[in-house]
């Protein structure tokens, strides 16, 4: 299983995946909002959703993980 983590302290602006789906190496899963700026947060690799621990409008420290891959 890979975690995909939050590289930064914001909030979940928006969730583009949901379990079950397909992501490659590159694809945007979530889309973090900080300083009033969007970060994409992408997959290092590629996988299939097994778990999404964040909701939209969530608050996110550095090093969360935010969905898993199997």
């Amino acid at each position: 299983m890979a975690e995909i983590k939050a590289e930064l302290t914001g909030s979940v602006r928006v969730v583009q995946v949901k379990v079950g789906d397909s992501v490659s190496e590159g694809d945007t899963v979530i889309v973090l909002e900080s300083m009033k700026m969007e970060i994409p947060v992408e997959a290092d690799k590629e996988g299939v959703v097994a778990k999404v621990l964040v909701e939209e409008g969530a608050s996110v420290k550095q090093g969360d993980t935010l969905v898993v891959l199997r």
